[in-house]
């Protein structure tokens, strides 16, 4: 398995974005929603696919889309806080 098999789609309902491995739900990002903006919870990933690069593409997926519609993050989930401060181009979603 490589990152690049990771899907990565929101699911509004749960409040959370899942990460798929053909077709496995392979790991979660929970977020709870504020006005222009997406607080990221927490993010799991199932044990099976830890090591995999699950938890980065899930981190990686949700922050485009986020970008994609228009909203600011706040990361309080420590992986997806380390994933942005890692990596410059989603510094601009960073809310104030």
């Amino acid at each position: 398995m490589t990152a690049g098999s990771v899907e990565v789609a929101d699911n509004p309902g749960e409040r959370r974005f899942e990460a798929s491995v053909e077709g496995d739900l392979a790991g979660l990002l929970y977020y709870s929603t504020r006005p222009g903006k997406l607080v990221l919870v927490h993010t799991e990933v199932s044990d099976e696919f830890e090591g995999h690069g699950v938890g980065s593409r899930l981190v990686a997926g949700a922050l485009d889309d986020i970008r994609a519609r228009g909203l600011k993050v706040t990361a309080l989930c420590p992986f997806a806080a380390a994933y942005i401060e890692n990596h410059d181009e989603y510094a601009d979603l960073v809310a104030a």
